[in-house]
C-alpha cells in the first residue's frame, strides 16, 4: 500500500506544469554524463549528440517508479519513429549509474533502446531550471528497493542542432509527454531542422 501510494505521489507530483523551466528559444545547457544504454554504461555529451541532430532531453523522477517506468516504455516502443525524424533521446534522473544500467536493459522499460544518464547531484536537472527535490526517506521502487535518491520534475525539452529549446513539455501523463515530444520532433523534421 505505502509504494502504491509513493508510486501515486511521484506520477501526480511531477505533473503540474513546469514554469521556471527553459522555455523555447532558451540556450540548452551543454552536459556531459555518465550514462548508460542496454545495459552498459557509457560517457555522454549533449554537444555530440546535437552533431547528429534534435535531442529529446527528458528529465523524470526515478527508474522504476510508475510514471517513469510507463515513460520509458513509451519511448522505447516509438525509438524507430523518433530515429526517423533524425532525433536521439536521452532520460535524466538522479539515479546511480548501476541503477539505470539495470533499467536501460530492462525489457519492459528502456528495452535496450533508451540512453538514460545519471546525474547525482541534480546539477543538470537545475541547469535546465527544473526543481529537484529530496530524497523521500524509505521510498522504494516498483522492485521494492530503496531508491535514496532526489526527484528531478517530470520536463521534456527538444534541443535543435543549435543548442536552443524548440519546446518544453510538461504537465502531462508520462505518455502524452512522449507522444508530444514526438510531435515535436517530427514537426522539426518536416521544418527542415
Amino acid at each position: 500500500m505505502k509504494n502504491f501510494l509513493l508510486g501515486c505521489l511521484l506520477s501526480t507530483a511531477v505533473a503540474v506544469p513546469a514554469f521556471a523551466a527553459l522555455k523555447e528559444g532558451d540556450k540548452a545547457p551543454a552536459f556531459t554524463a555518465k550514462a548508460s544504454l542496454a545495459g552498459k554504461a557509457f560517457d555522454y555529451s549533449l554537444a555530440d549528440s546535437l552533431k547528429k541532430g534534435p535531442v529529446v532531453v527528458y528529465f523524470y523522477p526515478s527508474a522504476f517508479t510508475q510514471g517513469c517506468n510507463i515513460q520509458a516504455h513509451t519511448f522505447s516502443e516509438n525509438m524507430d519513429k523518433f530515429n526517423a525524424a533524425g532525433a536521439t533521446v536521452i532520460g535524466v534522473s538522479l539515479d546511480s549509474i548501476q541503477r539505470l544500467n539495470d533499467f536501460s536493459a530492462d525489457p519492459n522499460y528502456c528495452a535496450g533502446k533508451v540512453a538514460v544518464a545519471s546525474d547525482p547531484s541534480g546539477s543538470i536537472a537545475k541547469s535546465f531550471d527544473l526543481m529537484v527535490g529530496a530524497a523521500r526517506e524509505g521510498a522504494k521502487d516498483s522492485r521494492g528497493q530503496e531508491i535514496g535518491h532526489g526527484f528531478a520534475e517530470r520536463t521534456t525539452f527538444i534541443v535543435t542542432p543549435d543548442g536552443k529549446v524548440a519546446a518544453t513539455v510538461g504537465g502531462v501523463s508520462p505518455a502524452d509527454n512522449v507522444m508530444k515530444s514526438l510531435e515535436t520532433v517530427q514537426h522539426l523534421q518536416h521544418a527542415g531542422h
